[in-house]
């Protein structure tokens, strides 16, 4: 329900508009920060028993508009708001920026961001030095900073870099901009003073390669001779890296060092030990990388060949081999091949498979009806690896703090056996569709022993070029750039790029409609047995599509997924409707439980319900269908300072990024828009305003139906908001934390999520309106993605329609929000894709054309 608002009963309130204040949060106890005030600082933690609070803690009420936001404290190693300078200025629209839904581009941008990498100076050759005595170990000169060439300025970007050896700590580090690696330093000649001090035998360590990873080698310039020293007591020289204390006397077998003044032999010069020491060779390692590449969970194709013992003993042999917490060896293996046994694990296999079947939304229970679970029976032999969290002891190291890192450990024996069974040439698949307990009682496992995989094992005829889901549209591959993060989650970019972040990386994905496709969409219209013109909007539709896919007729836009993002309003303490703050919660506990019109219409449509709470007050369950990503407790008060701090808004609109991403990498290909949040509706009516320039009496509805008085305290209020912040609509990231609510800037990231995915994102009422200005405002080719599912009756929503040239599917008068009035007109969407690829044209019909 949003501010699209709910009608009536429990599902309308004005404004989503449901909403009086509720109570306040309980105060938390004085104690250590231990949740900091980082990006989720709002979140509970699994296992508190307590919730941690909200970013918006520090104000007496929470989600009431209160006050203004306090400055939120960046932490880490931030040292700058990642969101103050955006993206490049966009160009401000125009009051119609696209008169022509479908215009003709000149060239196609490219899809994703290009990488940069950074420069690097030339490295240094490589300066001969004399082997050490075996056994001797010699610490390095200091350098003499009077003659040698400085050191270059290097790119101030952080690194994720772990050093390999852990005496980091206990050696001086290597700051920027300071001294040169150790092993890109030159080597001195050894004067009187400078003799070596007795060495000391260490066990041997790792070789360090952090200096490598961390900074480039110096470059190659020459460097001045040590000059003579001077006549006097020579100075003891500091090592670079401690030495531990050298005992009184030799020890046994060791080489004491050269005493002073004496000159070592002559030693023939020779290049530095190479880096790579313990690196396989080319071609053992490109068998590494290739067993990973191909590894396949396979479901068809198995043959009925048996596996000899050799090959099985030696693919359990290497998941045995896996690293375990604290050497635990959590694991163990059962391996079955009886077919009695195989055929009782089928038919619970086959009973849960009807149970997930059921409760599919109708386009993924089509897509699941033709997909192959399980192989039990295809293959020879089966192999049940389980954990046993309790072995190890209670001691067991590394377990304490977390004890689920047993069930990680046998995880990793499972990838172990997989990438042996590959070397081997076999597939393996894995079957998890039964109850984890009647496995275990089938196969009579003691209470404390836990199943984590159930894997079908056997030769098959050929190995997928691709996962069997990706193949079959059931899922995508993620990037690599998705799931990398540079010092600090959300900092994007791949080493040796520089980092940025994910608005910045997803606006630069954002590019316009495909010509060619847009070109053979609207020639194939033309020709189709109809009429042209006659399908009217829906023929502008199936264009569009086209040219978004980049190809003709374009895919079905199905599965599809309804994301309701929720949030409370601290501007729901002026009083713009008559309805509890508390029903935010309480309505988005109805979705999950299915009780909503939003779960009615996407049942009937076949789609899938997410709900996403960035910002609600109350702590709601850990449930399936809710993805906590919960930016603030709500937002303050906008007539009395901004909603909420530029970072917080920032932070949304990443979360809206990221819902986007993972629906469409799920197999999602087309995204619908919802909402929910008491008073929404004022601050979409601000939005509006502010991203238009009209009056606010002009975008200022009634929500559910508020009486006159209302309605005329809400239209001040808009006005007292934009009084209270003034914004410029040339920097939408501040407009919507000034005067937007948490899950308006989510709904903006969903938006060009969707966009730089070129999946179609159909957009509800007046919330997701306001929240698309904004999206348009950070990228306009963003509306090539979106289509209007229907007109609200707030008056606001045609202000945003004309504004953004959007023409709605359906006008029914709807202002319930939710995602109710676009999942009506998702059928309609899909009917434009299935009419340009289904009918026949009049060549391929025969059918004569007009004169």
């Amino acid at each position: 329900m949003s501010g699209d608002d709910q009608a009536g009963g429990a599902a309308g309130a004005e404004e989503d508009d449901h909403g009086s204040a509720p109570g306040r949060p309980a105060a938390r106890d004085a104690e250590p920060d231990r949740y900091g005030t980082g990006r989720w600082a709002a979140v509970p933690f699994p296992g508190d028993a307590q919730s941690p609070g909200g970013l918006l803690d520090g104000l007496p009420e929470q989600g009431q508009g209160a006050g203004p936001l306090p400055p939120l404290p960046l932490g880490g190693n931030r040292d700058q708001d990642p969101f103050r300078a955006g993206p490049p200025e966009p160009p401000r629209p125009s009051a119609a920026p696209w008169p022509d839904p479908l215009p003709e581009e000149g060239t196609d941008r490219p899809s994703a961001r290009t990488p940069t990498t950074r420069p690097q100076p030339p490295a240094a050759a490589p300066a001969p030095e004399a082997p050490p005595e075996p056994g001797t170990r010699h610490p390095a000169p200091p350098p003499d900073t009077g003659g040698a060439s400085p050191v270059p300025d290097r790119p101030q970007t952080r690194r994720n870099v772990i050093p390999f050896r852990g005496a980091a700590a206990s050696r001086p580090a290597n700051p920027r901009g300071g001294e040169a690696p150790e092993a890109a330093r030159p080597p001195e000649a050894p004067g009187p003073e400078h003799a070596s001090p007795p060495a000391t035998r260490r066990p041997a360590e790792p070789e360090d390669r952090s200096d490598q990873v961390n900074e480039p080698a110096a470059p190659s310039e020459p460097v001045d001779a040590p000059r003579p020293p001077e006549a006097g007591p020579a100075e003891p020289v500091e090592p670079v890296e401690p030495v531990e204390e050298a005992p009184e006397g030799p020890v046994d077998g060791e080489v004491i060092a050269e005493p002073v003044g004496s000159v070592p032999d002559p030693v023939e010069p020779q290049p530095s030990a190479p880096r790579r020491a313990h690196a396989y060779g080319d071609a053992e390692r490109e068998a590494v990388y290739r067993a990973i590449r191909e590894r396949r969970d396979v479901r068809v194709g198995f043959r009925p060949d048996p596996v000899s013992d050799e090959v099985l003993v030696r693919i359990l042999e290497a998941a045995h081999q896996a690293p375990s917490v604290g050497f635990s060896q959590p694991w163990d293996f059962v391996v079955i091949r009886d077919p009695r046994t195989r055929a009782r694990v089928r038919d619970l296999v086959r009973r849960q498979r009807e149970e997930y079947a059921r409760a599919l939304p109708g386009a993924r229970a089509r897509a699941f009806s033709g997909l192959k679970v399980e192989a039990v029976l295809d293959t020879p032999v089966n192999i049940v690896v389980t954990v046993d969290p309790t072995r190890g002891g209670r001691h067991t190291l590394g377990r304490r703090a977390q004890p689920q890192t047993a069930g990680y450990s046998a995880a990793l024996a499972v990838e172990n056996l997989w990438l042996a069974a590959r070397a081997e040439g076999l597939g393996v698949g894995w079957v998890s569709f039964f109850a984890e307990r009647d496995l275990a009682r089938e196969l009579d496992l003691p209470p404390h022993l836990e199943v984590v995989a159930y894997l079908c094992v056997g030769h098959v005829d050929d190995f997928p070029p691709e996962p069997e889901l990706s193949l079959g549209g059931w899922a995508q591959r993620r990037p690599l750039s998705w799931a990398v993060h540079s010092e600090h989650y959300g900092q994007r970019g791949l080493p040796g790029e520089e980092p940025t972040s994910l608005l910045e990386e997803t606006v630069a994905g954002i590019s316009p409609l495909n010509r060619r496709a847009v070109q053979e969409a609207r020639e194939r219209q033309a020709r189709m047995t109809k009429p042209a013109g006659s399908l009217g909007v829906l023929e502008d539709v199936s264009v569009q599509l086209a040219g978004l896919a980049g190809e003709c007729p374009a895919p079905i836009p199905e599965p599809a997924a309804v994301a309701v993002f929720a949030g409370d309003h601290g501007v729901h303490a002026q009083g713009v409707t008559p309805w509890p703050q508390e029903v935010t919660a309480q309505m988005v506990r109805n979705f999950l439980d299915g009780g909503a019109v939003v779960n009615a219409f996407a049942a009937q449509v076949g789609a899938e319900v997410t709900i996403v709470d960035v910002g609600v007050v109350s702590d709601l369950p850990a449930v399936p269908g809710l993805l906590p990503r919960k930016i603030a407790r709500g937002t303050a008060d906008m007539t009395r300072g901004p909603a909420m701090s530029r970072l917080q808004a920032g932070y949304a609109i990443e979360a809206g990024i990221e819902v986007a991403r993972d629906l469409v990498a799920a197999g999602n290909r087309c995204l619908v828009t919802g909402d929910m949040g008491i008073a929404n509706t004022t601050a979409s009516a601000a939005l509006i305003a502010v991203f238009t320039g009209r009056d606010a009496a002009e975008v200022t509805g009634r929500g559910t139906g508020v009486d006159d008085g209302t309605h005329a305290r809400k239209i001040e209020v808009v006005r007292a908001a934009l009084r209270a912040n003034p914004v410029d609509p040339a920097d939408p990231v501040g407009v919507l934390a000034a005067v937007g609510g948490l899950e308006h800037a989510a709904l903006a990231g969903f938006v060009l999520g969707a966009a730089a995915m070129r999946v179609p994102v159909l957009l509800d009422g007046v919330i997701a309106g306001a929240a698309a200005l904004a999206a348009a405002a950070l990228a306009p080719e963003a509306m090539r993605a979106c289509v209007a599912g229907h007109r609200s009756s707030e008056p606001g929503h045609a202000v945003v329609l004309e504004h953004l040239g959007l023409r709605p599917l359906v006008d029914l008068e709807l202002r319930l929000g939710e995602g109710s009035g676009a999942l009506l007109a998702l059928p309609l969407v899909q009917s434009a894709a299935r009419a340009l690829r289904d009918v026949a044209t009049f060549d391929s019909a025969s059918v004569s054309e007009r004169e």
